[in-house]
């Protein structure tokens, strides 16, 4: 949370200014802050691009890999040196896409939460959401 604070009003009128035709937003794990900037950039007359951040764990949502050592951007390691989970930036191309997201980052709060969110391709698989 607040990562990349801004105020949405005055990022979205510099976007404008500068002469950009959309712009994005990917929150961490969450969707939190799509439905301000999206009323944002469209009052401004920009092309909201929405998004977010998604936490990918290596073979299943529910997995507990106990960390060791130095705790980092990407939840730690265990003993062998793997990663808890890693980053995967998901942007909606539509209304559909848009849903999707919603859902996959509701289903990671209620099945993957452990430290983070969790989420697995084969969740998006079996749900055929890609």
């Amino acid at each position: 949370m607040l990562d990349g604070a801004a105020r949405l009003d005055e990022l979205v009128s510099k976007a404008v200014s500068d002469g950009q035709k959309a712009l994005g937003i990917t929150d961490h794990g969450n969707m939190y802050g799509v439905i301000e900037f999206y009323k944002e950039c469209v009052k401004q007359g920009i092309k909201p691009i929405l998004g977010t951040e998604a936490y990918m764990a290596h073979d299943h949502r529910s997995e507990r890999i106990p960390r060791r050592g130095r705790l980092d951007d990407n939840g730690g390691s265990d003993e062998g040196g793997r990663k808890q989970y890693y980053h995967l930036t998901l942007l909606a191309e539509n209304n559909e896409g848009y849903r999707n997201l919603i859902q996959l980052s509701s289903l990671a709060f209620l099945e993957g939460y452990h430290y983070n969110l969790a989420l697995t391709w084969n969740y998006w698989k079996s749900t055929h959401l890609v």
